[in-house]
């Protein structure tokens, strides 16, 4: 194992003279004019460079080409999944190796779980069992004396290997092995990549420059991947902790949600589910999305939806515990709050009022999808009465719905993202969910977590782009 150091690596041959390796960004100056031995004289007069200079130059450009093609491609990426599968697949092609290993630096130290290339799961795990001792992502990953590159020609029978990383080289059919950390001297070390080759190998001078300069190019790219991916996880762990983080259990009644957000630079409002234990044994049970932000409202604005959304609900639940069983007047009372304190928002809502001993439902809906009934012999929609989402009118009204539900019947209240996602349009994807919770197995059927996952699962994204809406659904079903 060859594990070169920043006082060992070797000097820019642009500096020192030498025609071996490769300096991409600074590439060797013509011949002066004077002609020497061996130059070739153009019909004017003037030098020609020798052919060997030539055939320098030449690759020196194909190089540079292929190294921007490789580092445009990088910065075109979005998100740091798509990212990390970029740099092993860029550095494969420079380096000619087939397979290959990355992982990330976690925050408190050591590497995350590796993605690989041309690697499979269970290779995967079988390279994660080799000791921090004998790792060499550990070594590329360490905050000092860390090595610039490392090379081994054949993991298989190199002494400087760990004995556990030897019997892993050939049970997988690893022969050469080159690898090389991502870091940036703000943030230390970001990543560590290994390439293997299939038989005992190592990458020529020319390669392992490409490769270096593709790194130093990727790791500042790389570090802004994690940033972004950093926040993005923050905000959704915050987003969900706007949600129940459980639903209540109650005698006769089974509940169960699920919620499938978009991601927040592309999302358009922000959705809740909650079940609201009342005071006389009876519970609220509402879904709804908020969005909005005043003109020009879209993914920018996604952030302030999700604080909205929090606040709402949490006024909801205030409102259901005062007048939960008049679910109009809980609707009402949260359409003049959005309008005094959100005027540049609307939300779409349904609440229902259930009694789950006697099965009775009094539910009202906002500009909202209808519920869906799944009984025994098949489901049906629940007709609210037509109305705006609250907010868009100077006085939101709309009458109640009452109905009795059968003993192992389930109501679904879902968001329109769900439905929008299961056909081409709003109608079409209402039909199709309806269709799919009538036809789900009986043993799905009756068990409201897993009729949720069903219902998510069943409805095909049909979309091209990025999701803009959450998905959404709650689940009750009377025992």
């Amino acid at each position: 194992m060859t594990e070169s150091h920043p006082s060992s690596t070797p000097s820019d041959p642009a500096e020192t003279g030498s025609s071996s390796g490769l300096s991409v960004l600074d590439p060797p100056g013509l011949p002066g004019p004077a002609s020497g031995p061996g130059e070739e004289q153009h019909p004017d007069g003037r030098s020609a460079p020798p052919a060997g200079v030539q055939d320098r130059l030449a690759g020196r450009l194909s190089d540079f080409t292929s190294l921007y093609a490789h580092t445009e491609q990088l910065a075109r990426t979005r998100g740091l999944a798509a990212a990390l599968d970029t740099v092993l697949a860029s550095g494969s092609a420079l380096l000619g190796a087939r397979r290959a290993l990355l992982v990330t630096a976690l925050p408190g130290g050591g590497p995350s779980q590796p993605i690989g290339l041309g690697l499979d799961r269970a290779s995967l795990g079988a390279l994660e069992t080799v000791p921090p001792e004998q790792s060499l992502v550990a070594r590329l990953l360490r905050e000092h004396d860390r090595p610039v590159q490392l090379q081994s020609r054949d993991l298989a029978d190199d002494p400087a290997i760990g004995t556990r990383l030897r019997e892993l080289a050939g049970h997988l059919g690893l022969g050469g092995c080159y690898g090389l950390p991502l870091a940036t001297e703000e943030d230390g070390p970001l990543a560590a990549a290994l390439w293997f080759y299939d038989e005992p190998a190592e990458p020529t001078e020319r390669q392992r420059e490409l490769a270096r300069r593709y790194c130093g190019v990727a790791a500042p790219l790389l570090a802004k991947q994690l940033d972004a991916e950093k926040v993005r996880r923050t905000t959704e762990a915050l987003r969900r902790g706007l949600l129940p983080d459980r639903l209540p259990q109650l005698a006769g009644l089974r509940l169960a949600a699920r919620l499938d957000p978009a991601g927040l630079d592309d999302s358009v409002g922000s959705d809740w589910y909650d079940a609201i234990p009342l005071p006389d044994g009876t519970v609220g049970l509402t879904v709804g999305s908020v969005s909005g932000d005043g003109p020009g409202a879209g993914p920018g604005s996604a952030p302030g939806a999700a604080a909205a959304m929090g606040r709402v609900r949490a006024a909801l639940r205030a409102y259901a515990v005062l007048e939960g069983e008049d679910p109009v007047s809980v609707l009402g009372d949260l359409e003049l709050l959005l309008k005094t304190t959100e005027p540049a928002r609307s939300a779409t809502a349904v609440y229902a009022w259930v009694e789950p001993e006697e099965r009775r439902i009094t539910l009202a809906g906002a500009g909202h999808c209808p519920p869906v009934l799944v009984g025994r012999y098949g489901a049906e929609f629940v007709e609210t009465s037509l109305s705006a989402p609250l907010g868009m009118l100077s006085c939101w009204e709309a009458p109640g719905v009452e109905l009795t539900a059968g003993r192992g019947d389930t109501l679904l209240l879902y968001t329109e993202g769900l439905a929008r996602r299961c056909g081409p349009t709003l109608h079409a994807g209402q039909a199709n969910l309806r269709r799919a919770a009538a036809d789900a197995p009986r043993d799905v059927r009756i068990d409201p977590d897993r009729l949720c996952a069903h219902l998510l699962a069943v409805c095909p994204d049909r979309g091209t782009g990025p999701a803009t809406d959450d998905l959404t659904v709650l689940a009750a079903r009377f025992e």
